[in-house]
């Protein structure tokens, strides 16, 4: 058990959707430990298994005093009512931006002895599950802004002291050399 390193935007591993867990052994046991140790920092709601650099679909949640883990979670639930508040991501550290997500949600998956497990919640339990679950799809909720607000986020991000920074703390998966990498979605996609 152990906190781990952040995977910062632009790492492979934060745009490839993830693989299913199915085995329930101990290095599942470890990849959620590994998790909730590293959502329990305080500005933590959630951490999505690759955002430690691990291909995997498992996220660990603490919001309001609620701390859990989900294993393989679908989105079973969204309200039509929506929150445009403010978010960021541990792995776009500093930037924060309004994003449209549901009210309520639900996601239902699985716990480690493989029994059915169902999270719902309103507010940020709901953002924070919606976001976790984009994580395990392959998507960064910059992907989700609207289209004028992303491009301002992705100069941001651009001219950010840890965006392919030599000096920036090694993530499990490395990030591509300087000058090569391509901003995912930066030329079209939606907003």
């Amino acid at each position: 058990m152990s906190k781990r390193p952040i995977v910062r935007f632009g790492d492979p591993v934060l745009v490839s959707p993830t693989t299913p867990v199915t085995r329930f052994d101990r290095h599942t046991r470890a990849l959620v430990d590994d998790l909730l140790d590293t959502v329990d920092e305080p500005g933590h709601a959630g951490v999505a298994a690759p955002q430690i650099g691990v291909g995997l679909r498992v996220f660990s949640y603490r919001v309001d005093g609620a701390v859990g883990y989900v294993i393989n979670p679908e989105i079973a639930e969204l309200s039509e009512e929506v929150q445009d508040d403010e978010e960021g991501c541990l792995s776009v550290p500093g930037l924060w931006f309004p994003t449209r997500r549901a009210m309520h949600a639900t996601v239902r998956g699985v716990d480690l002895r493989n029994e059915p497990v169902t999270v719902s919640g309103s507010g940020l339990m709901a953002r924070a599950l919606q976001h976790e679950t984009d994580h395990l799809d392959g998507t960064v909720y910059l992907d989700r802004l609207e289209a004028e607000t992303r491009r301002r986020a992705l100069r941001e991000v651009r001219r950010s002291d840890w965006f392919l920074s030599a000096d920036a703390p090694a993530s499990p998966s490395p990030l591509p050399a300087p000058g090569t990498a391509r901003l995912p979605g930066a030329f079209g996609g939606t907003g």
